[in-house]
């Protein structure tokens, strides 16, 4: 949920790009080689030897415009990884606050689309599956839908997506409760904005950078 909402907000923020890596050490490692952010998270927190997390208020444009930051995080930037390793075509990065520019993006491509979701811990989670579900809910009729697990994410962003905040809290969703006691509340409010940052991350040459520069 944060990951991507961050990504989106820091490209639309004016960062020049980001570059994901899977470990702290790397992070680290390239943040003493470059001229760069170094930001991360681990179990929710600011991971330890970095100065910077994951929360998308911490990339204002006068902070991050025209800089690149280098990001590892606990589920996302893992998968973004995996991703590569399994050879996929094109990646871009979604979130609500950019749903709008993924949901036209891959319905102008005419392409086979995996909505992966980094979910917690391999562990399926339920804002990921909202989103996956809101991305389904938009271009449905642009694509053959054969897959239970893209009907239940849809079924369950149709019940949520009056409120997508109270229903996380009122079905006592794990990120909810791990966010909300680190003090974390405006983040979770903050990544259930629609189309707050208008961007598409996409991922080119190791590096993500947003698709309509």
């Amino acid at each position: 949920m944060r990951a991507t909402s961050t990504i989106a907000t820091a490209l639309n923020n004016g960062a020049k790009s980001i570059i994901p890596v899977d470990s702290v050490a790397e992070c680290i490692k390239l943040g003493k080689q470059m001229e760069v952010i170094t930001a991360g998270e681990r179990d929710g927190q600011i991971a330890d030897g970095l100065e910077y997390g994951n929360s998308p208020f911490t990339y204002p444009r006068e902070f991050i415009k025209g800089k690149t930051l280098v990001l590892t995080t606990t589920n996302g930037t893992k998968l973004l990884h995996m991703a590569l390793a399994e050879n996929a075509k094109d990646i871009i990065t979604g979130s609500f606050p950019n749903l709008s520019a993924v949901c036209n993006y891959i319905t102008a491509q005419k392409q086979n689309v995996i909505l992966a979701c980094a979910a917690w811990k391999d562990r399926v989670n339920l804002e990921d599956t909202l989103f996956a579900g809101a991305v389904i809910d938009r271009v449905k009729e642009s694509f053959s839908i054969k897959c239970d697990a893209s009907k239940i994410a849809e079924t369950l962003y149709r019940e949520a997506k009056d409120d997508l905040y109270e229903f996380m809290k009122n079905k006592d969703a794990s990120h909810y409760h791990r966010l909300t006691s680190f003090g974390l509340e405006k983040d979770i409010r903050y990544c259930f904005e629609i189309d707050a940052d208008n961007v598409l991350p996409i991922y080119k040459e190791g590096r993500l950078i947003d698709r309509f520069i």
